[in-house]
Formats: C-alpha cells, structure tokens, sequence
C-alpha cells in the first residue's frame, strides 16, 4: 500500500504539471507553472515570485538530469514517477526544488506578514492554481492542525512533505491538492 499511495500522489502531480495536456512534461510546462504560482504574487513582489519561477526551473533541470531516460528532453510519466521517488524528494533536492516554492509561496500571500494563511487565502490560491476548489474547505480543514483557523507557515511545510514523502494515506498533507484517487 506505502508505494501505491506515493504513486497516486505523484500521478496527480503530473496531471496538474502538465500544463500543455499532451501526457508529457516539457520545460514550457515548468514555465507555465512557474508563472502560475509567480502570478500568485502581489504585482511588487518581484522577490517571491522570481523564487518560485527560480524553484521551477531548478525542479526542471533536477527532473532532466535525473529522469530523462531517453534524452530526448521531455519527461513521460513513468520517467517522472521515477525521479519523483528517487531524485526530487532526495534530501539534497527537496529543499531547492519543492520547499522553496512552499516558503515563496508562503510568503507572497502571507501578505499582513502574520505567518499564517486563513481559509480566504488558501481558497483563493486554490483556484487560482487550477486546482478543483470544491476540495479547498476540507483541504484547508485538514491542514490546519492546532484548529485555530489558520495555516501556519510550518503546517504548510508539513502538508508539502507529507505530500511528498509520505507513505501514509491518512496524512494530512496528503489533500495539498485534493483528495488521492
């Protein structure tokens, strides 16, 4: 069951990656995403939006280097589901690959600088990221784990590792972008 979970999660990543829907991820489909969560950004927030398109690229170059078995510069699933195991969510990766878009993130739409996102905010991010927003409320539920109504900047964190690392399809972190299918 702990492999087949990982699988479903990363099966959805690599549906929500592939920005071009052609079943494979290509550098344009990083830009994209890249854009995406730097749009999420304030217009002023140069800084944090530069770190998550920076994020992107440095996922991209991690993902050709580690997983482009044929070389012809494109990632198939089995190539990402792959590298997601071995490379990305390797410890010398995580951090500049999936963590920094997360504390980018955090801190674009923390903008009254409290470290924490309400449900408004999270809601917000949700569908302005593509992702079902009928999942956003029990999502949000989930990830606030102390219940004060808020995610903190370290809950955050730990909803993007559970969803990455772990192998327990219970986890909170799990519903980051919806519930697993």
């Amino acid at each position: 069951m702990p492999a087949k979970v990982k699988k479903q999660k990363f099966t959805m990543l690599f549906d929500w990656f592939d920005q071009g829907g052609d079943g494979l991820l290509t550098q344009d489909d990083f830009q994209a995403m890249g854009d995406l969560f730097g749009g999420l950004a304030a217009d002023d927030d140069r800084e944090n939006a530069s770190a998550m398109r920076e994020a992107f690229e440095e996922w991209w170059r991690v993902l050709l280097a580690h997983g482009d078995a044929d070389g012809d510069g494109r990632i198939t699933r089995k190539e990402f589901l792959d590298v997601m195991e071995v490379n990305v969510t390797a410890p010398e990766h995580f951090g500049t690959a999936v963590l920094a878009i997360a504390d980018a993130l955090m801190r674009a739409l923390d903008t009254n600088g409290d470290g924490e996102l309400s449900e408004d905010e999270y809601v917000r991010m949700y569908s302005a990221l593509g992702i079902p927003p009928e999942h956003s409320g029990e999502a949000f539920r989930r990830l606030d784990r102390d219940g004060n109504g808020a995610i903190s900047h370290e809950e955050f964190r730990t909803a993007i590792t559970e969803f990455y690392l772990s192998t327990d399809e219970n986890a909170p972190g799990n519903w980051l972008i919806g519930p697993i299918e």
